[in-house]
């Protein structure tokens, strides 16, 4: 394949079958990109278009999103997944407006540096949102890339990477960058796709080395597969009151880690270790225990089983709403940010009980 060939024949490819109307594509402005990009990070087009349109309608700019608290971006975000990218969104804003006067950036290096801001995510939003002249390199380029001009390797590794990178360098115009990046986006996104590209369809099909030779499986290399972990973990629904005047106790959990920032019922070991922290803080439970429908949630990198274990108990007054720790009324749900399994679970508690085991 010809570096000179491949954008014209891509923005051909783009004129006729490119997707043009999605909710970033109008009025692409440097904030609206940015935001879109982060929620397309690991996550399809489809899933994220509901989300970045309520997005868009809480915090249409970028000092309204630094103004607003991170339990209102969290609540938003609840179900899309990987939340540190919500907390780099609303952390980046602060920064736009304490150090850039509520301008967003338009030069990389000052992109670049925003919290979970990487070298393709700040080319992306220049690019779309500017028109400046950057290449770029998420998931979709490299498979695309990878297969079109046959490098062969895991893009994990850095050589393999770097040839990546000075590939799409080449590839990128100088004219109708925003065009050419949505198309090479687009390209591996509904063509180039992982599993049975559809070949057939692709602007290179006649110059692909990958579907020349039959290696678009292999192309491009994965990462040896290890063996996923599995961790299981006892949530403590303290509940107080029943129907529709009951509240779980909840407390935020720790930045970094899994759902790092959200509000979740305190986790534990065991049902034993539940129970003694219990008793310690909130008394001797009212009522029995029982056991509530598991939970299993899957990760990244590991599997995980919560086994929701609910006790009855009384609201004590020392017990009150505080930064890190508040009753959760089921009925009139107050707007932070839940992790999706635990929304679920609330809402099956208040609607069938909890469905007991």
């Amino acid at each position: 394949m010809d570096d000179t060939r491949f954008a014209p024949q891509l923005l051909q490819w783009f004129d006729r079958h490119g997707r043009k109307s999605l909710p970033w594509q109008q009025n692409p402005s440097p904030y609206r990109v940015w935001v879109s990009e982060v929620m397309l990070q690991q996550t399809q087009v489809a899933t994220v278009i509901p989300y970045f349109e309520r997005f868009m309608s809480r915090f249409p700019d970028v000092r309204t999103l630094a103004a607003a608290p991170l339990d209102d971006v969290l609540h938003l975000w609840t179900g899309l997944g990987y939340y540190a990218r919500a907390r780099n969104l609303h952390k980046s804003a602060g920064i736009i407006v304490q150090s850039h006067d509520g301008r967003f950036p338009e030069e990389f290096a000052a992109l670049h540096q925003l919290p979970g801001v990487g070298r393709s995510t700040a080319g992306a939003i220049l690019a779309l949102a500017c028109g400046q002249r950057h290449a770029i390199l998420d998931g979709n380029v490299k498979r695309v890339l990878a297969r079109v001009f046959g490098l062969a390797g895991d893009p994990g590794n850095a050589q393999v990477l770097k040839a990546l990178w000075e590939q799409a360098e080449r590839c990128t115009p100088s004219d109708h960058v925003g065009p050419y990046t949505q198309a090479i986006m687009d390209l591996g996104a509904t063509v180039c796709t992982r599993a049975r590209p559809a070949c057939t369809l692709c602007p290179y099909l006649n110059s692909c080395v990958a579907a020349r030779e039959g290696r678009q499986a292999e192309l491009p290399g994965r990462k040896q597969r290890r063996e996923r972990a599995s961790r299981a973990a006892v949530l403590l629904i303290a509940q107080s009151g029943s129907d529709a005047d009951a509240s779980v106790l909840i407390e935020r959990r720790p930045a970094s880690g899994i759902w790092g920032g959200l509000w979740a019922p305190p986790q534990f070991a065991d049902g034993a270790a539940a129970l003694d922290w219990c008793r310690q803080e909130l008394g001797e439970p009212d009522a029995v225990t029982e056991e509530l429908t598991p939970i299993d949630h899957a990760f990244t990198h590991f599997d995980l089983h919560l086994t929701p274990l609910r006790v009855q108990v009384l609201r004590r007054e020392a017990v009150r709403d505080a930064d890190d720790r508040r009753w959760y009324r089921l009925a009139e749900p107050p707007q932070l940010g839940l992790p999706q399994p635990v929304r679920q679970l609330f809402t099956r508690m208040l609607t069938r009980g909890g469905a007991s085991r």
